[in-house]
């Protein structure tokens, strides 16, 4: 049998640069974190402002077809009457709506279906 191998100074340096190098990776470890985490931020507040101007352009945009359906009211309702304008202009709002929601509809089916 050998005689177990006893510890000398080399080796305890060598113990040291490990533990040096476990610290360091850590440390390197938390800054790479530190770095992507700061970049998300600026990505996300810069994605916040743009749906922020989004929301407020689609909000104009509602008011904008809101008073395009009010005025198309007011416009027929000197030839048919407010009534009949109101019904003509809803009727065909909600037939766009409906052939617009056939048209969704059925290109999420073809993009549900799996590719053969």
């Amino acid at each position: 049998m050998s005689d177990p191998v006893m510890l000398t100074g080399d080796d305890e340096s060598l113990s040291s640069i490990v533990g040096r190098l476990a610290s360091e990776t850590k440390s390197l470890a938390t800054a790479e974190v530190a770095v992507y985490k700061a970049k998300f931020g600026e990505t996300a507040n810069a994605y916040k402002s743009a749906a922020m101007f989004f929301a407020v352009a689609g909000t104009l945009a509602l008011a904008a077809l809101i008073a395009l359906l009010v005025g198309a009211i007011l416009t027929l309702a000197t030839l048919v009457g407010p009534g009949w304008a109101t019904a003509i202009v809803v009727i065909v709002v909600l037939a766009l709506a409906g052939i617009l929601a056939m048209i969704g509809k059925s290109k999420l089916q073809t993009k549900s279906e799996p590719v053969s």
